[in-house]
């Protein structure tokens, strides 16, 4: 099975005693509009996780925006939220899966392999009349036990020592504009990592918002070796999961996630930064 699974197979799967899903909601604009959406109306037996209280660390000068957070107290969240090593966990948001690939990565991180991405997302589930509810999930505690998964993720120090290094490719998920360095409206710094290339995260979804099919997705990364090193990275570490999951449904094997990011890079001073302002 992929990484994705539709609305119907969510719907078949529900009651069955392992599933465990994961409503991740989440605004950068509004941090507790998740919350707020998911005490309004959810999938039934969703438990919620929040993107900055649950799937990422305390902020510090280093790490990013949305730093990892730490390995036990991840264990101790998921566990709480029901899942256990066991668990079927399905993720879904309404930010074209780029919380709920987050959570994805974190568990596949951590060791779990049954992890989903949920495509299109909570509203077109209730847009297709699917079941919702506003009760609250209350889910039996599970031991979740952590088996690191350390060639999937890169820090920063050698992202540096790679810079233009022939065989790994580093790519940058954000749009083109905070990519070039024409814009940037979170960070304090404009620009990219040098020698990064630029797939924004989205182009990974149909206009519909379902997310591109296994050729679809080869297409957009045709350039790239298959058997060299993809370091994929955004902002924060949040929108570059989706290009991950994208480039595993892609057939690509050697990915890594820089997890602290754009938002990482910039808090050392020192290191470089390029940027493509437009001429015009």
């Amino acid at each position: 099975m992929n990484n994705i699974v539709s609305l119907e197979w969510l719907r078949e799967k529900m009651g069955e005693p392992n599933l465990v899903i994961a409503d991740c909601r989440f605004r950068l604009d509004d941090t507790e509009a998740g919350r707020r959406a998911y005490e309004e109306s959810h999938i039934p037996g969703a438990v919620y996780l929040d993107l900055e209280k649950d799937l990422s660390g305390e902020v510090e000068e280093h790490g990013g925006r949305h730093p990892l957070p730490d390995i036990f107290a991840a264990t101790v969240t998921f566990g709480q939220a029901g899942i256990s090593n066991n668990s079927i966990v399905v993720a879904y948001d309404d930010q074209g899966g780029a919380m709920a690939s987050r959570l994805w990565w974190l568990l596949k991180y951590l060791g779990h392999e049954q992890v989903y991405v949920l495509d299109k997302g909570f509203t077109a589930w209730a847009k297709q009349g699917l079941p919702v509810t506003a009760e609250q999930a209350e889910p039996l505690t599970a031991a979740f036990i952590a088996t690191v998964q350390h060639n999937m993720l890169v820090e920063m120090d050698e992202v540096r020592e790679l810079l233009g290094s022939e065989g790994t490719t580093l790519i940058d998920s954000r749009e083109a504009p905070r990519y070039r360095g024409e814009v940037e409206p979170i960070d304090r710094v404009a620009g990219h990592i040098p020698g990064a290339i630029n797939r924004f995260w989205r182009d990974g979804l149909m206009e519909s918002g379902a997310w591109k099919d296994v050729d679809a997705q080869a297409e957009r990364f045709n350039d790239l070796d298959k058997n060299g090193d993809l370091i994929v990275y955004c902002g924060s570490g949040v929108t570059a999961t989706p290009n991950v999951i994208a480039l595993e449904e892609a057939g690509f094997t050697r990915v890594r996630l820089y997890a602290g990011s754009w938002s990482d890079w910039i808090s050392y001073e020192g290191n470089p930064i390029a940027q493509e302002r437009s001429k015009n």
